[in-house]
């Protein structure tokens, strides 16, 4: 038989003043029993409860002391905390585009038909061979381009150019369509 704690009045007040003190979600669930961490961190959520900030790494951490007598200033909105906040830090690497070997603007520009022999079947087709497909796979006449394949890559240079274009080309391509 399964018991479920409810929140009552008084669980609710502890769980605000141990929330106020500073105490994590997993000391409060622990304190109040019969309810879990993430049972706490969604009843603070429900009450609408600060989120607190966690001290900068370097400088010391400040508790509060609560005092019935003395008035506590507010605590400082979001907003206020994330206009503090330093900035993220961004992240510029990125895998670099492999170097092709220079090749005329023409060669690109004029598709030059392989020859019948380099179209190689799936059976045909070896380490050294480029796979650029060519053809509709679902018919008999599906073929590899089969030419030479530049080392470390799966195509031949023609092919390589089409697949590995620098990422400005192909937004420059995309405007030109008009897909933006």
């Amino acid at each position: 038989m399964e018991v479920s704690l409810s929140w009552t009045d008084e669980r609710v007040d502890l769980l605000r003043r141990l929330w106020e003190d500073g105490q994590s979600a997993s000391k409060i669930a622990a304190q109040l029993g019969g309810v879990t961490r993430n049972a706490v961190i969604g009843k603070v959520h429900r009450l609408g409860l600060a989120g607190r900030v966690k001290p900068v790494a370097g400088t010391p951490a400040t508790t509060r002391k609560r005092s019935m007598r003395e008035s506590e200033p507010e605590a400082a909105s979001v907003t206020e905390i994330a206009a503090e906040a330093p900035e993220p830090i961004a992240i510029t690497s990125h895998r670099p585009a492999p170097d092709f070997p220079p090749v005329p603007p023409a060669a690109i520009v004029d598709a030059v038909p392989l020859a019948v022999s380099q179209r190689v079947t799936i059976m045909d087709l070896r380490e050294s061979m480029c796979r650029w497909p060519m053809g509709d796979p679902t018919t008999p006449e599906f073929r590899f381009c089969g030419g030479r394949s530049i080392t470390g890559l799966p195509y031949c240079t023609h092919h390589a150019q089409i697949a590995y274009q620098p990422a400005a080309e192909r937004k420059r391509d995309r405007r030109v369509a008009g897909l933006r």
